[in-house]
């Protein structure tokens, strides 16, 4: 009896504790950060946290935001999962100095509260900002007319979305139109003015505790606030995410793709190293998963590759530099147009595409060099080859010493000489009888090479 007593007593205790857990769970804070141009990472990053932040069924999500505009269909889905979320989200643009610029205003537009600290911006929501309006959707060939017709499209589908989400709100639906076909923007204070924002707050602490007793809709269900005493958490990007926005960079994939295919090169051209193939392989693959998260341009691509294919042919060729001049050419053009977005934070710098034209021309003048020394080297084959050259003994006939093997061209060869032969001796071949060399261990340069 006693026995059964202290079980339960445990068990209740147990219980009791995961209970205070999960209650002290449920009224935590959860804060993520964005900080830079919004992309595959960024919305990578918010997605999983907002269902972690289900999981653990957190009362409230902050996204504390400073970004100049990103990727439109890395911003949808940031969207998508907002309006999804179960739990309250609150978009904040902070600190002062901050922005939410192009994407940053729709994913604004799109929480169940949006708010901003002073000195901060919002605003510039035109499609080609966001990456909506890029090369891509332009028609090779189309006149003035057609394109005009094209960038409507977008502008009009781009305002029509936004427009959706401040009427979901509750905010001023006609200044979320105009920033789109404007591309205007406005102060943290303005923005309340003209109830394009919640409310304005100095610091989160502040934030949370005028978002205190609130209720807030999120999935169709009403939740009530208890922020002023929550305990934030700060949910950081983990391995995953860093490594996604690092190789999402669109420096960082030129890089490893220039990486790849020259690893790969040095493979082939020295076969059974293993390292060139192992890090070209990573490299390739890596980059070839980021450039799939990208809005590339499939035609710079093409040309990268078509250039190095060039340099590598200039090698074959007795072109004389202009097959390899070419191949540089077709590789500084293909980095230009690769990215084909104009949103913000996803161009390559001119400096990059520079040093990598350099290298590439580093490249070509090197193997341009071996294959002049190459064809100016006379050709040696054969005995003419075979006769002069050093080559060591390996075996030593046991009945006559004059006698043995030597490694002369990567075989074995019968050897004979006027003095005793040791193993592992050095000697010059002077003649060739059939099958048999004619070796010397006296000549004087033997000893020395």
């Amino acid at each position: 009896m006693i026995a059964r007593c202290w079980r339960r007593f445990w068990l209740l205790l147990i219980l009791g504790v995961a209970g205070a857990g999960q209650a002290a769970a449920g009224n935590d804070v959860w804060l993520l950060d964005i900080d830079d141009a919004i992309g595959p990472a960024s919305a990578d990053y918010l997605l999983r946290g907002l269902d972690q932040a289900q999981e653990q069924q957190v009362q409230l999500v902050v996204i504390r935001m400073d970004t100049p505009g990103g990727l439109d269909i890395a911003m949808r889905q940031i969207v998508k999962a907002i309006l999804a979320s179960p739990v309250p989200v609150v978009t904040y643009v902070a600190p002062g100095g901050a922005r939410a610029a192009s994407a940053g205003t729709y994913i604004l537009y799109a929480s169940h509260v949006a708010a901003m600290a002073p000195g901060t911006n919002l605003g510039a929501a035109t499609p080609v900002q966001i990456g909506a309006g890029d090369k891509s959707t332009q028609k090779p060939g189309a006149t003035n007319a057609e394109q005009d017709t094209l960038e409507r499209k977008q502008v009009n589908d781009a305002a029509a979305y936004i427009r959706g989400l401040a009427q979901l709100r509750g905010r001023n639906a006609d200044w979320a139109e105009k920033a789109v076909r404007e591309a205007v923007s406005l102060s943290a204070e303005e923005a309340l003015r003209l109830n394009v924002i919640d409310l304005v707050a100095t610091d989160l602490p502040g934030l949370l505790q005028r978002l205190d007793g609130k209720t807030l809709v999120a999935a169709g269900e009403a939740r009530a606030l208890q922020t002023a005493n929550a305990r934030v958490v700060e949910h950081l990007p983990d391995w995953r995410t860093r490594l996604l926005a690092v190789i999402t960079n669109p420096s960082v994939a030129l890089i490893l793709i220039m990486l790849g295919v020259y690893g790969l090169l040095f493979e082939f051209m020295n076969p059974g190293s293993g390292v060139g193939g192992v890090v070209g392989g990573i490299c390739l693959l890596l980059a070839l998963y980021a450039l799939q998260l990208l809005p590339v341009s499939y035609a710079g691509v093409a040309l990268i590759l078509l250039g190095v294919a060039f340099m590598v042919a200039e090698a074959f060729l007795p072109s004389f530099g202009v097959v390899g001049f070419g191949g540089i050419v077709a590789i500084v053009v293909g980095a230009v147009i690769l990215m084909d977005t104009d949103a913000p934070g996803f161009g390559i710098p001119l400096a990059l595409i520079v040093a990598l034209a350099a290298v590439s021309a580093l490249l070509l003048g090197g193997v341009l060099g071996m294959a002049v020394k190459a064809r100016r080297r006379a050709l040696v084959s054969g005995d003419a080859e075979l006769v002069g050259s050093l080559v060591t003994v390996t075996q030593v006939t046991l009945d006559n010493p004059f006698c043995g093997s030597v490694q002369a061209q990567g075989e074995q060869w019968q050897a004979r000489c006027t003095t005793p032969l040791q193993p592992g001796q050095h000697v010059r071949v002077i003649a060739r009888r059939g099958v048999v060399l004619e070796v010397s261990a006296s000549a004087p340069s033997a000893q020395g090479e």
